[in-house]
């Protein structure tokens, strides 16, 4: 049903960005919970927190997937105790909010099949798809190296 989508950022002028915050993300699973406190004190900064149970569901499966598959693997387990870490971003413009994901892998995101519910993982892609108004992954150039994968929220004006 999905498929990995290998866009840029959809198409927004980055002169009319209102608020942006990004913050560096320890490999550790814990970072999970981090990344949900950021993300609560930045939409409620921004008074967005209507728009919290959503984002934070998709922040979570975004870091998650990074850290589980887009970290590199020492022994054969992978590096969660190392110093490879992810990027959080946050990114408001009046009327969308972008998460964006950046992590060391050139790999590109993988949809697992969303008819198995049953299965203990691989729902993450699927939840994002099902949360957010789009997603999408693109892999940097230049002297940064891995990717970008990002999810846009529609926003509504007054927040309703």
């Amino acid at each position: 049903m999905l498929q990995p989508l290998r866009q840029g950022l959809p198409p927004l002028d980055p002169a009319a960005v209102s608020d942006g915050a990004s913050c560096s993300l320890p490999a550790r699973y814990e970072a999970v919970r981090e990344a949900r406190q950021f993300t609560r004190g930045t939409l409620d900064q921004w008074e967005l927190g209507y728009r919290f149970d959503d984002v934070c569901l998709v922040v979570s499966e975004l870091v998650t997937n990074a850290l589980r598959h887009a970290l590199p693997t020492a022994s054969g387990r992978r590096a969660c105790e190392h110093g490879s870490v992810v990027r959080l971003h946050l990114m408001r413009w009046t009327d969308r909010l972008v998460c964006a994901v950046r992590d060391p892998s050139q790999d590109s995101p993988v949809a697992r099949d969303s008819d198995d519910f049953s299965a203990e993982s691989g729902r993450g892609l699927f939840l994002v798809d099902s949360f957010s108004d789009g997603w999408g992954w693109h892999p940097l150039a230049g002297t940064l190296s891995g990717k970008v994968v990002w999810a846009l929220f529609l926003l509504q004006p007054g927040g309703d």
